[in-house]
């Protein structure tokens, strides 16, 4: 199993801030990524004493950035403070003026290929890290699980008990093509309004069969959203559409020729999904609302050895 896309990331915006560290006051970055206006002005005001209780009135527009920071051998790196990040918008050094360590709420589609060209054992292999993957997350994280064939089905959504969810990938079987454009625009809807980080973790071999969409509407939805994508291609091809996703929505994409270290591949993702690093800042040069405008981050980590994934930008809507 190997990593195919490397160096530095860039970065996932949207509205929402939180200010100084706890959970308590990651409830600043919540209600705004719910509220989806990426060019709206809002005020944060540090009196939430919850997730879900964060308030906003006008004034001061504010970006979020989820960063992922990866030592050489992939592993997360732990205990890096705000002083050893730099954040820059279109080129230009922005003043970081929230910053979280840690685990943040999640939501997640696992997007699971059990098409015909799947059967036998790498639906076998599917499945078995899909377990195990789904037993890597927090009791608390939100997860949806997809079922990518001639049709794209939530055969488990969020809210449902994690054995139940490990009993719908169990009852996955072969059938139909692969609709995996499809599949990452439901996929992507499916989690795009929800808390906190959201993220696809996308298994499948790659080939794309009789999808409405096309992959040049799958990455436009992509760099759209706020969702971080994680693509792990099987077998012997890895449609370049995989790294492209990865790179703009600052996730990893992996190819698994044989299958070995499939189970660890999905753990190392649990395990980058649940140490991140939650920056905030006001862009210095004010967004204006309507613009549908592009703009561009960078996040840059002076911890020598180490690379950062973050998305690579943002649209002013």
């Amino acid at each position: 199993m190997t990593p195919c896309d490397g160096g530095n990331r860039r970065n996932l915006i949207t509205p929402s801030t939180p200010l100084g560290t706890g959970l308590w006051r990651l409830s600043l970055f919540a209600l705004a990524v719910a509220l989806g206006v990426l060019g709206s002005s809002f005020r944060l005001k540090a009196e939430a004493t919850s997730y879900d209780s964060a308030q906003f009135t006008s004034g001061v527009s504010a970006v979020e950035v989820y960063a992922s920071v990866i030592d050489a051998s992939g592993q997360p790196v732990r205990g890096l403070q705000v002083g050893d990040f730099e954040v820059l918008e279109d080129g230009a050094p922005q003043t970081i003026s929230a910053f979280t360590a840690g685990d943040f709420p999640l939501t997640v589609a696992l997007a699971l290929d059990h098409s015909f060209s799947m059967a036998g054992p790498p639906l076998a292999a599917v499945k078995r890290a899909a377990r195990n993957f789904l037993g890597a997350l927090r009791a608390e994280d939100e997860v949806f699980v997809v079922g990518i064939s001639s049709r794209v089905e939530v055969v488990a959504p969020a809210g449902s008990a994690r054995h139940q969810q490990i009993a719908a990938v169990d009852n996955l079987s072969a059938w139909g093509t692969t609709t995996l454009h499809d599949s990452i625009l439901t996929s992507i809807d499916t989690v795009d309004g929800s808390r906190g980080r959201r993220a696809l973790v996308i298994l499948s071999d790659g080939d794309d069969r009789y999808s409405e969409a096309s992959a040049a509407d799958a990455i436009a939805r992509a760099r759209r959203s706020n969702v971080i994508v994680y693509p792990i291609a099987l077998g012997k091809l890895r449609p370049p559409l995989f790294a492209e996703l990865s790179t703009l929505t600052g996730g990893r994409s992996y190819h698994a020729r044989d299958l070995k270290g499939l189970d660890e591949t999905l753990a190392t993702i649990a395990a980058q999904l649940r140490e991140q690093y939650l920056l905030g800042y006001s862009p210095s040069r004010v967004p204006v609302p309507g613009a549908n405008e592009w703009r561009s981050i960078s996040v840059r980590v002076k911890t020598p050895g180490v690379s950062v994934r973050a998305r690579d930008g943002y649209y002013v809507r």
